[in-house]
């Protein structure tokens, strides 16, 4: 069967019902708990950090610094530790994962200058990219393909998005409640216990034969995303025209069209050209990268958006937000049935409609605290189109390959993740920010239009991305 004929399933719900047996519920629920634990890391510490500012000296201008050096590693390195989890064991490389996050977490709950706090966020960072590829290996390795892979994938990407809901809500109470660095400490006993149950309960998973690692392909794309990350930190920061911005993003195409070249000639290639040609592989990638660019910088919008047109508290902004959070666990919850019944490609092309929908209805939100009752309904179901995205999107991503290349689909598909998740802030930022300085106005009025543009963009961009992913996945006819 070819590769294109690969992204879709029946449409009638033949298949026999199949059960987890006991051992798969435990791997599952440790799994899916350390990926849980790597979601929230993405966001608690988003609305405590004007406390950790203040708690350790850094100026209003380097604090998100704290954000973008956990987003640079873990964007940058994931590719290179995926393939890594290939040669030298999943298994390992998950667990010593682990301990590198519960030891980098204790350092930052610990810190007392800047400079250690920083060291600390990219050594999460760092431990994100081994962990979150070498635990979905490990997951779509314990599932074969069909519907029990299908539905821990539907667990997985929903307790990912309610972790990310979830660190905002945590974050806000730990810090109102006890300290900014209970944010960091947090992690550490949920690490230990990780570490201490795995080895008895998951089995490894790695290739017969080790890959041998490409370094000059490692040295490009890591170069290549390191670059095109900082440069997207840059222009929300700085604009997308100053010399620093240009600079990060001539570096990284360079650099990534570099990796091009070398791995069509390289003797073991970190990412094999074929692969890079599978239809399933690009527009899964492709829709994945959409959802998330386009959520988590709604979330940011809606942040602006309740805080400086409404005036709530950041623990106030992060309860709201437990709505959208239900509507990702729904959607997690359907996603692996959904792919089931209609296929992936349908899955993905439902989802990015609803959330475009859904998205679209806030871009006619006001400065009246009634109009949070519009908010939080269509966040609620904005959050289950996304899911139902996102799951098509790692069903499609990491289909029709041998667990040899798990390790490669999956560290693809988390990249895509964490690439979209640090692109999406930058990028509507700098539209909301754009239009309040074409207004000459940064008060509630002026951020209330910069933010309801950003919006149209983002809904705009979900439909575009979803249609295009799904007109690009149907099945070739045979002539």
């Amino acid at each position: 069967m070819s590769a294109s004929t690969q992204t879709s399933h029946p449409t009638a719900p033949t298949r026999p019902k199949v059960r987890m047996t006991r051992r798969q519920k435990l791997i599952l629920t440790l799994l899916l708990g350390s990926q849980f634990m790597i979601a929230v890391d993405f966001s608690i510490l988003n609305v405590a950090l004007p406390a950790v500012g203040r708690g350790l000296g850094f100026s209003l201008g380097h604090l998100q610094w704290i954000a973008t050096c956990f987003a640079l590693a873990a964007a940058g390195f994931t590719l290179l530790l995926g393939r890594v989890a290939d040669r030298v064991g999943r298994k390992r490389l998950f667990l010593g994962g682990m301990a590198v996050l519960g030891a980098s977490s204790l350092l930052g709950g610990l810190a007392t200058s800047p400079e250690v706090l920083l060291a600390a966020r990219v050594l999460q960072g760092l431990a994100t990219a081994a962990v979150t590829p070498a635990g979905l290996a490990l997951l779509t390795t314990a599932f074969k393909e069909g519907p029990l892979r299908e539905r821990a994938l539907g667990l997985n990407g929903a307790l990912m998005s309610a972790g990310f809901t979830a660190g905002a809500i945590l974050g806000g109470l730990l810090t109102d409640m006890l300290s900014w660095r209970w944010a960091f400490f947090i992690n550490v006993p949920v690490a230990a216990l990780v570490v201490a149950l795995a080895p008895s309960v998951i089995a490894d998973s790695r290739p017969v034969e080790r890959p041998r690692l490409d370094l000059p392909g490692a040295v490009t794309v890591t170069g290549g995303l390191l670059a095109l990350v900082y440069g997207l930190t840059q222009a929300g920061q700085s604009g997308w025209t100053t010399p620093a911005t240009l600079a990060a993003f001539l570096a990284g195409a360079a650099l990534l069209i570099g990796f091009w070249f070398v791995e069509r000639q390289a003797a073991a290639p970190l990412v094999p050209v074929r692969i890079l040609k599978r239809r399933s592989i690009i527009w899964g990638n492709a829709a994945g990268l959409i959802a998330f660019v386009t959520e988590t910088s709604l979330v940011f919008l809606l942040t602006l958006y309740l805080q400086k047109v409404l005036g709530y508290s950041p623990l106030a902004t992060g309860l709201a937000f437990g709505v959208l959070g239900l509507g990702t666990v729904l959607g997690g919850t359907l996603g692996g049935r959904t792919v089931g019944r209609i296929g992936n490609r349908a899955t993905i092309l439902t989802g990015g409609i609803i959330q475009a929908v859904a998205t679209l209805t806030l871009v006619v939100l006001g400065t009246s605290g009634s109009w949070i009752w519009l908010l939080l309904s269509a966040t609620f179901i904005g959050g289950v189109g996304n899911m139902l995205m996102i799951v098509g999107f790692m069903v499609t991503a990491t289909s029709g390959l041998p667990d040899e290349e798990q390790g490669l689909a999956t560290g693809l598909a988390t990249m895509t993740q964490q690439v979209g998740i640090a692109m999406g802030i930058p990028i509507m930022s700098a539209v909301a920010t754009a239009r309040m300085t074409a207004l000459g106005n940064t008060g509630p009025t002026g951020v209330l239009s910069g933010v309801s543009l950003a919006i149209l963009v983002n809904a705009a961009l979900v439909l575009a991305g979803s249609l295009l992913a799904a007109a690009s996945l149907r099945p070739r006819r045979n002539r």
